[in-house]
């Protein structure tokens, strides 16, 4: 009999605990569930586990499943649960919490090991991989995750179906660790962090900024072709703003606020929505206005927190690649429709060609009446059904205040990345009592589609630097060409092809360092540099250069004019 993937997982995560309770006698248990590609289970003993640990622990978890032990489940009242668990206080802890007077409790035992659980398991150990996982840490985790409680030992474990889907996720493991962002974008000096004065903010390098400010020019250009009026908003506007879109009720404690002098409580903003209404409204709109297409790259800011933040990929200041779509109910398909083109069109041009669409539906704690509910859900569907795009349900997933897609982009190792979204809205131009006017010369309410396509400009370049390793396409590439005399004598010649390149509008530098060419060579490769330019005394006598290209042995000597036009072709915008 097969079983799905996490009560695999789970029953493993029972037959760890059952090897460290066989090691480590006096162990107490916390608890431990799946998580997505393996398990984890919490401890607290004096002993304090290390890697020299984990052969051990694997070993005897080999050993159990080989026993065929079976995963026996027993209903207990509360007083029983109580007596099975006397010597384990964080069981009894949960238990004395529990307030469910005649309920009946779920316990699971296998070998010397009972767990309080709801199940269900697998009938026996002999159902489990015994190759299949593998002990990837351990770390130090608060019980309950609350820094008040004492510091507990977790051990985190891949798990999968058999040797091969572990063997084949280890390796995708050890190439995500070579394409790591952080580490890249140290070695390419693109960005760095200040955890102690800045956490969750990114300091842009020079470099790092060139690429941020190139995703901005393509995406900029972009939606000027497709019709979209570029705007900015203040950052810092008054709460109410928030409270009225409700925003405030549903993310309060994750907005940054304050009051002034006089007596007034602003927010940096979060989001960028209430800011596009604000400049919808100053004007009467007519039906002939619409749609209306509203772009704005909005620096916001979130708390997020310090454990959840990762690298580019989750920031509490970023910015967004952020539009909202003002149209007639008539036109909300339709907008939609050419939203969802251009997203799926920018992602190609990115090298993104494999990507999941989830239409995600309305949450329990929701803003509008179902009515108005079905008909945005029922726009999304039909737009996406009728033409023919593939999508899944993400059932009580959207937005508090409306239902949305979200774009799901598959990296060069088999990652997954959720990016764009497109939200429908009919509530907020309710709150906000927005309006046009129509054919008929009455007040009509018009829809919202709110839309990111990068989603954050700091998440997608994070997304880019992994799926491409460093490996830029050289027209995003922070620094496209470097030129490299051979010795000092060829200073000057090297200094006017610099110059002949930046006459042609293309980004170029010398490198005039008193290091010999080999160094240099080895240090731009590291940098990802995606062409060295070398020239000397040949090069300077027939007005030529010699290129080397990032990732090949082969170089290339080309005419200064005919290398400066290429370039010029290479580096432009893929628009």
């Amino acid at each position: 009999m097969s079983y799905p993937i996490e009560l695999i997982r789970h029953s493993l995560a029972h037959v760890m605990a059952a090897a460290v309770k066989k090691l480590h006698p006096d162990v107490k248990f916390a608890g431990g569930p799946a998580i997505e590609n393996g398990f984890y289970y919490d401890f607290d003993t004096d002993y304090r586990f290390s890697e020299e640990d984990f052969e051990k622990i694997e070993k005897e978890m080999r050993d159990l499943i080989k026993s065929n032990g079976r995963f026996e489940q027993r209903i207990v009242d509360l007083d029983e649960a109580k007596k099975i668990f006397a010597d384990q206080p964080y069981k009894m802890e949960w238990l004395n919490e529990y307030d469910a007077a005649g309920e009946k409790l779920s316990i699971y035992t296998f070998r010397d090991f009972t767990d309080l659980c709801r199940g269900p398991h697998v009938e026996s150990s002999k159902d489990l991989p015994r190759d299949g996982f593998k002990i990837r840490a351990v770390a130090g985790a608060y019980w309950k995750g609350d820094s008040k409680n004492k510091m507990l030992q977790r051990i985190y474990v891949d798990a999968f179906e058999s040797k091969d889907a572990l063997d084949t996720f280890l390796k995708m493991q050890e190439e995500a660790a070579k394409r790591d962002h952080r580490k890249i974008g140290k070695e390419m000096d693109l960005f760095h962090f200040e955890p102690e004065f800045a956490p969750g903010a990114v300091f842009w390098h020079d470099k790092g900024y060139r690429v941020y400010r190139k995703l901005i020019e393509y995406m900029r250009a972009r939606q000027e072709r497709a019709g979209y009026l570029e705007i900015s908003t203040p950052a810092v506007m008054d709460r109410s703003l928030w409270e009225t879109s409700g925003h405030w009720e549903k993310y309060g404690a994750h907005n940054y606020s304050g009051k002034t002098e006089d007596d007034r409580m602003f927010c940096i903003k979060p989001m960028n929505c209430p800011g596009g209404i604000l400049v919808y409204r100053q004007n009467i709109r007519s039906y002939r206005d619409l749609p209306l297409r509203l772009a704005e790259f909005g620096k916001v800011h979130r708390y997020e927190a310090s454990g959840s933040l990762m690298g580019l990929m989750r920031v509490r200041e970023f910015t967004q690649d952020d539009a909202h779509i003002f149209c007639a109910p008539e036109q909300m398909e339709g907008e939609c429709i050419e939203t969802l083109k251009l997203i799926l069109d920018i992602y190609k041009q990115f090298g993104f060609n494999d990507v999941k669409i989830y239409l995600s539906t309305r949450p329990e704690k929701r803003i509008g009446s179902d009515e108005v509910w079905d008909m945005c859900e029922n726009a999304l569907s039909n737009a996406l059904t009728t033409h023919g795009y593939a999508f899944e349900i993400n059932p009580g997933e959207g937005a508090f205040y409306g239902p949305k897609l979200e774009f799901i982009l598959r990296d060069a190792i088999g990652r997954e990345w959720q990016c764009g979204t497109i939200q429908v809205d009919m509530n907020l131009p309710e709150r906000f009592d927005i309006s046009y006017i129509g054919e008929d010369g009455e007040k009509h309410r018009p829809v919202m589609l709110h839309r990111a396509l990068f989603g954050s400009i700091e998440r997608f370049m994070g997304i880019l630097i992994e799926n491409h390793a460093g490996n830029l396409p050289l027209w995003l590439s922070p620094e496209p060409l470097v030129v490299v005399p051979i010795s000092e004598k060829y200073r000057d010649y090297a200094e006017s092809v610099v110059a002949d390149l930046r006459a042609a509008g293309i980004y170029a530098r010398a490198d005039l360092r008193d290091e010999k060419v080999n160094y240099k060579v080895r240090e731009l490769s590291m940098a990802k540099t995606p062409i060295i330019a070398v020239v000397g005394e040949k090069e300077a006598n027939d007005k030529t250069v010699t290129l080397r290209r990032l990732g090949q042995e082969k170089q290339e000597v080309v005419a200064l004019a005919d290398f400066v036009e290429q370039m010029r072709n290479a580096v432009k915008l893929p628009l």
